[in-house]
């Protein structure tokens, strides 16, 4: 018996759910060159323009002469530099926390905390709609694993009766696809009540959330007690690469000692570390990105509701239109890039069959008169594939 992966490649492109990578040719930004084409773009996660911020760039290259180019070893070998400490501090301190600690990626660290604090006798509860790193993570963990459903505390109460043993409530804190809002404070009170961890996600909230940027956590005012695990990655508001996950003092100590993925990996080059430590400075202090940032959320917001086009309820910079089939999210994105604008269609099986969509992401660094242009074209490509 052999694997006829051909077969597989073929019945993906008929069901219009093949994937290909854009190939992009200039530093990450709203205006970029993909394929050989100048495009408009409306598909990164870089929500506060920071990835090709000159001064991030120059602390990189500050951290590329001092510390080299590779961790070149693991955390608990000889790979935990000087500036990985100190970025790790600064984290700590952003989130109010007593530690935090670094991961590689995002994916790492989700896998690499669940599978340390939960395994066989325990349970382990997440939304039907986490990332796909979350639900990994719940699967690979060994424990009783159970979704329940999205965003209702009612449906996690009925799950948390029957537990067993320690038990993790996950969920991410913006959801990456429909861009709303965990909520919080009703979940982690069910949790609390039963005695449960909270552990959040929250990838896509820090740096757009809260006052200081300081993510979900911040925006509802919740405790280190109510959220006993906080999660964040570095590649998207932050504009730089890796994650981390902060906590108590025993917690992180514990996930040195018994998270797989963080201590059997090479470190992140330190020189990421000390030019994160710069992005985090202007997370913190240019709070005009944000402000700017939700201008161009209600513009697009009112744009879109004034086209008839079904946006989904986010508050987010991710502003999803669904338009049911893959075909037609795909025609779409396609109408989109002959008009100069690059806007990725999402299909199953990252979302529900017969909700495929146009995954729009704002960023800081957009201007509104090219939203504004967003907008026309949207509503050119609409009649245009409706007159068909």
């Amino acid at each position: 018996m052999s694997f006829d992966l051909s077969a597989r490649l073929t019945e993906r492109r008929a069901a219009h759910l093949y994937r290909q990578r854009p190939l992009l040719q200039t530093p990450q930004g709203v205006e970029v060159q993909v394929d050989g084409e100048q495009l408009l773009s409306f598909c990164s996660n870089d929500y506060l323009g920071l990835a090709n911020d000159p001064r991030i760039n120059e602390a990189f290259v500050d951290g590329v002469r001092r510390w080299g180019t590779g961790g070149g070893a693991s955390h608990l070998v000889t790979g935990h530099s000087a500036a990985h400490h100190a970025l790790e501090d600064a984290l700590a301190d952003f989130t109010g926390r007593p530690r935090a600690l670094l991961m590689s990626c995002g994916y790492m660290a989700n896998m690499g905390t669940v599978t340390a604090l939960v395994g066989q006798g325990d349970t382990v509860l997440e939304d039907r709609l986490n990332h796909a790193s979350l639900l990994d993570a719940g699967l690979l963990s060994g424990a009783r694993f159970s979704r329940y459903l999205h965003n209702d505390a009612g449906s996690l109460r009925g799950r948390l009766s029957k537990a067993q043993g320690n038990t993790l409530v996950v969920t991410d804190g913006v959801f990456s696809m429909d861009g709303d809002l965990a909520d919080l404070p009703a979940l982690c009170a069910e949790a609390t009540a039963a005695q449960a961890w909270t552990m959040v996600d929250d990838a896509h909230g820090f740096g757009c959330l809260g006052a200081q940027g300081g993510g979900i956590v911040e925006h509802f005012g919740l405790s280190t007690e109510q959220v006993p695990v906080l999660v964040g990655t570095l590649g998207k508001a932050f504009g730089t690469a890796g994650a981390f996950v902060a906590g108590s003092e025993a917690l992180i100590e514990s996930l040195i000692q018994f998270a797989r993925p963080y201590i059997y990996t090479t470190s992140q080059p330190p020189a990421v570390a000390h030019a994160t430590l710069t992005s985090l400075q202007l997370v913190r202090e240019e709070h005009w990105r944000r402000d700017h940032l939700a201008v161009l959320i209600r513009r697009f917001r009112a744009g879109v509701s004034a086209l008839g086009l079904e946006l989904m309820d986010s508050p987010t910079p991710i502003q999803p239109i669904v338009v049911g089939s893959s075909e037609r999210a795909l025609a779409l994105s396609a109408a989109l890039r002959a008009r100069g604008l690059l806007v990725t269609a999402i299909r199953p099986p990252t979302v529900p069959q017969g909700t495929a969509r146009l995954r729009v992401t704002l960023s800081a660094a957009h201007t509104e008169q090219q939203v504004d242009r967003l907008l026309y074209a949207l509503g050119q490509a609409h009649k245009e594939l409706n007159d068909e």
